[in-house]
């Protein structure tokens, strides 16, 4: 087995249009890890055979369905000494709570990265990556969807903070 001391499940927290999947992306390359990212499993899996658009529940029943998986697959990484970068909104302290239970569960030290930008700039970058459709680009974002996510989104306190094996903020 090889050495697991530096395996470590990073997770990219943030709300609609910070720029997560490009952080994930840059942090891969760094790390040399392997990002899971909610989008595009839920664009390649589920998003052609939903029946309506505005269905959440059954939505968040598919969600569910791959962060298990991809809780699944990263649980193998750490054996190969391969980090996971995890690029799953992780909007709730709920939803990271979670995930922070599935990396102790593998015997994986997590990190955490918010990137807590302000709505302004946030939508503005939805705006253009739905007109420019470029790489990041998995689905159209509706003013409706950015404002849902909005009402969802909250900021890792400190007492929460203190529960990773680090932390780092990114506010611009």
């Amino acid at each position: 087995m090889g050495d697991v001391s530096r395996s470590r499940w990073h997770l990219i927290a943030g709300s609609t249009g910070a720029g997560k999947t490009t952080y994930a992306r840059r942090l891969a390359d760094e790390t040399r890890g392997v990002v899971f990212s909610i989008d595009e499993w839920m664009t390649t899996l589920f998003w052609p055979d939903c029946p309506r658009k505005d269905d959440l529940p059954w939505a968040l029943e598919r969600i569910r369905r791959c962060e298990e998986q991809a809780a699944s697959v990263a649980g193998q990484l750490p054996q190969r000494n391969i980090s996971a970068i995890f690029d799953m909104g992780l909007t709730t302290r709920a939803l990271r709570e979670r995930w922070i239970g599935r990396a102790q569960a593998a015997g994986v030290p997590v990190v955490l990265h918010v990137l807590d930008l302000p709505p302004a700039v946030r939508l503005q970058r939805v705006e253009s990556r739905n007109a420019t459709q470029g790489g990041t680009f998995a689905f159209h974002v509706t003013r409706e969807m950015f404002d849902l996510v909005e009402t969802m989104w909250q900021v890792p306190g400190a007492d929460e903070c203190a529960k990773y094996a680090e932390v780092f903020w990114r506010q611009s």
